[in-house]
């Protein structure tokens, strides 16, 4: 077979999104060009260099709505200026931030001082 050919039947290969972000410059500027589905590719392959690329065990595909809607709420948090404009901001009820903010465990997110 030809080299390409091979290449071409691979399944997995090391295809990593932080090596080419280091070959660019500007890491700002790279990670403002990346799309949140290839930030969030980011971060996932740094945890798992953390375990050795084993992350068995935690159910990542029934999480990722929850890991989405926190951080969707951390981010209406930090960009407004009160809870009741970061429920508008997502189209909650007041009511309905507090619940949220409450299950998602983001309390101390909104007291803790950078």
């Amino acid at each position: 077979m030809k080299e390409s050919h091979k290449k071409k039947n691979l399944t997995t290969t090391n295809k990593s999104i932080i090596l080419k972000l280091c070959l660019q410059d500007d890491l700002l500027v790279q990670i403002n060009k990346l799309s949140i589905e290839d930030l969030i590719a980011v971060k996932l392959e740094l945890s798992a260099n953390n375990v050795n690329n084993r992350l068995y065990g935690f159910d990542l595909w029934r999480q990722s709505n929850k890991i989405t809607k926190e951080a969707l709420l951390k981010f209406a948090i930090s960009t407004t200026n009160s809870k009741k404009d970061a429920a508008r901001f997502l189209g909650l009820t007041y009511l309905e931030f507090k619940r949220v903010v409450s299950k998602y465990n983001v309390d101390t997110f909104l007291t803790d001082d950078i």
